[in-house]
């Protein structure tokens, strides 16, 4: 494939896009969204998953890759929230994936325009594992992409890997293709019977939101309401992880990991207040 096609026949920033893959129901993606102060389009993508189709201001006009901004964006929801967060992204270059899952390090792969693999095995395996995929046969199938293949180019691997997440419930509506322009993508979401239009939110807003998800998964007793003693570990935690997340979005002029870093600054300066204020028994 040249890399004209896959720009889907405009340069620069143009030949970018992405789409944000959650593994929980538009209900519960919908409060979560805005924090990452990008206007988006929400719908259903299968069974118990939900995708997410922004607009692209920061690679679109910041100049920005794109495969960064996806990789913060990633990192920001899932840590806030008890479900895994999967991007799919691409560009002119190279096209491939991030899953991020609570706060744990986030894994991709990539690959050439012209399909050629250029990450690591051990990251597909690591990628099946946090999502429940089959070890034998689904596996099987994620090593297939990873093999030279002169018929697959770059937008072939990712609908073969999203054939493969087909097992675990994705399904994405018809047209939501990656390699598509972007104007295409919303326009297929923007007329889907469930979508929503998604706006950022103030930070206030972003972290009561990011608590409300921690909340409601496997991170609760370790919240500062809780009263357990593994809160304020936690909370420490975060703005030790925080500090150098954020450090390294600004340098980088990343939105993405600005977004994620500033959210774990948030959580743990609330929750160290929160343990000096509350009332002690």
């Amino acid at each position: 494939m040249s890399r004209d096609a896959f720009q889907a026949g405009s340069p620069g920033a143009s030949a970018s896009g992405a789409l944000l893959l959650c593994r929980a129901e538009p209900e519960s993606v919908a409060p979560a969204a805005p924090l990452l102060h990008e206007r988006m389009l929400l719908t259903r993508a299968g069974e118990e998953w939900s995708v997410l189709v922004p607009e692209g201001r920061p690679w679109r006009h910041g100049g920005e890759p794109v495969d960064r901004v996806l990789t913060g964006w990633a990192a920001a929801l899932a840590g806030g929230a008890p479900w895994p967060v999967l991007a799919l992204w691409w560009d002119a270059d190279r096209a491939g994936y991030t899953l991020a899952s609570g706060f744990r390090r986030p894994v991709g792969y990539v690959w050439l325009t012209d399909g050629t693999p250029a990450g690591e095995s051990e990251a597909m395996r690591t990628f099946a594992a946090r999502l429940g995929l089959d070890p034998v046969l689904d596996v099987q199938s994620l090593h297939a992409l990873m093999e030279p293949d002169s018929e697959a180019d770059a937008r072939a691997r990712l609908r073969g890997l999203l054939a493969v997440l087909t097992r675990v419930g994705v399904t994405l509506p018809a047209g939501l293709t990656p390699g598509e322009p972007a104007d295409r993508l919303r326009e297929v979401a923007r007329v889907q019977a469930d979508a929503r239009r998604i706006e950022g939110a103030g930070w206030r807003e972003a972290v009561r939101t990011g608590l409300d998800a921690v909340e409601r998964g496997p991170l609760g007793p370790w919240l500062p309401w809780s009263g357990e003693p593994r809160a304020r570990a936690l909370a420490l935690a975060q703005l030790a992880g925080g500090v150098p997340v954020t450090v390294w979005g600004v340098r980088r002029r990343s939105a993405g990991w600005i977004a994620a870093g500033a959210l774990l600054l948030a959580y743990g300066a609330v929750g160290l207040a929160y343990e000096v204020v509350r009332p002690r028994d």
